[in-house]
């Protein structure tokens, strides 16, 4: 099977032609070695390649690529697959983008094409090629700060323990900070379910009847602010708890039983997040709707959990605009080096800004993550890289602080 891979890196150096010279022939050599063929541009700062072969051949050059001494900030922009070669001829040429005037880039990049290809105007590999010789991937593409440049280190004042709870308690909670790290504080905490012996919360649900689901879903929460009732409150941080869209439909009253609980555990609805996830889909979205008007209007802020994993994703925002809205980990892992990872969250980003959204990122476990995502203008994270999830307490936050400061 023919694979297709193109990405970007920045170099490490700067080169020289004598330098780039010595480039293009070692990777020609290697390339035609290993029967992989491929076009290297580069605009002075910035390399953009395609290489095409067998899949495992590929993946083995993008490897040597990725740990090379010469490149950095190595980022994926395409993986695909192909019935035929579209630079057959060339193990590796190289095009200085920075040396020639772009229609003579686009003229060279056709010169060196398989004889006989004619590449269709959507062909996605050579759309990527062409924005990088006219310099217009510039627009949506961006680096995140260096992560070495960071450590992080552990705030044992940050953490609270709770009493024991009661063993007839149904389910219990495990709390997670969602942090500001730019203002060094913890915005929220996110309430997560876990079962009587503190394992996954899917255990609590596996012995209901589908008429029990969603009343228990929604009588659970009573355990979480029993939490911080007992924990003494959670100072300047509101607390974030997870709701399925259809517990407020089919529960009766179920806003009037939230809202009842809240105070009867000491807190006010300002001071409570109701994330909205998407793991089922939402029927009778006019009622919906209609018990979201009245958290609203008693103070509860709003969420969207888990925002492009679930069912409804864009369709649901279009619907109903939250207060915040959290970027599920399956897009958030790896970011820093995935390209389509990268456009989507920059979309979300502008969607978010025009719209008046907070974005948190979920998931976060990385430094090279979380100094990407910081770049593109999310201000709030969450995940392992700050703190695990505490079973009945608040755990200790690990915070950014500057390499320099440590010494």
């Amino acid at each position: 099977m023919l694979s297709n891979l193109v990405y970007r890196s920045r170099a490490r150096v700067d080169l020289t032609p004598d330098d780039l010279v010595h480039i293009e022939r070692s990777a020609r050599e290697r390339n035609e070695d290993l029967g992989v063929t491929g076009v290297l541009l580069f605009d002075g700062s910035y390399f953009c390649q395609f290489l095409e072969g067998p899949e495992a051949v590929v993946r083995d050059v993008y490897a040597l690529v990725r740990n090379s001494r010469l490149h950095h900030r190595v980022v994926t922009l395409l993986e695909d697959y192909a019935p035929r070669r579209r630079f057959a001829d060339w193990g590796m040429r190289l095009l200085n983008v920075r040396a020639s005037p772009q229609e003579q880039i686009v003229s060279a990049l056709h010169g060196v094409l398989t004889p006989g290809t004619n590449l269709p105007r959507d062909d996605r590999a050579f759309r990527l090629i062409r924005a990088f010789a006219a310099g217009r991937w510039r627009d949506h593409a961006m680096d995140g700060d260096d992560p070495a440049r960071w450590t992080f280190r552990a705030d044992p004042a940050s953490a609270i323990q709770a009493p024991p709870p009661l063993d007839s308690d149904a389910c219990k909670f495990a709390l997670q900070p969602i942090v500001d790290t730019a203002a060094g504080r913890i915005s929220s905490l996110e309430a997560l379910m876990r079962s009587p012996t503190g394992g996954s919360p899917q255990s609590c649900f596996e012995a209901l009847s589908p008429e029990q689901y969603h009343l228990f879903d929604l009588e659970a929460k009573s355990h979480a602010f029993t939490l911080v009732e007992r924990m003494g409150g959670i100072g300047n941080s509101k607390l974030s708890i997870n709701l399925l869209p259809m517990s407020l439909v089919r529960v009766p009253d179920a806003v009037d039983y939230l809202l009842e609980q809240i105070a009867r555990h000491g807190l006010t609805p300002e001071r409570v997040i109701l994330e909205i996830t998407e793991e089922e889909a939402i029927s009778h979205f006019d009622l919906f709707q209609t018990a979201l008007k009245q958290l609203r209007a008693h103070g509860v802020s709003l969420a969207i959990d888990d925002f492009g994993a679930g069912f409804a994703g864009l369709s649901l925002l279009s619907r109903f605009q939250p207060d915040k809205l959290k970027i599920d980990r399956q897009i958030v892992q790896g970011i820093h080096a995935d390209g389509p990872r990268q456009a989507i969250v920059r979309a979300i980003i502008s969607c978010c800004s025009a719209l008046g959204i907070t974005i948190v990122a979920e998931g976060v476990e990385t430094p090279e993550e979380w100094s990407w995502l910081q770049a593109a203008g999310i201000d709030l994270f969450q995940g392992f890289l700050f703190a695990r999830p505490m079973l009945n307490g608040i755990p200790a936050v690990n915070w950014p602080v500057p390499v320099a400061e440590t010494r």
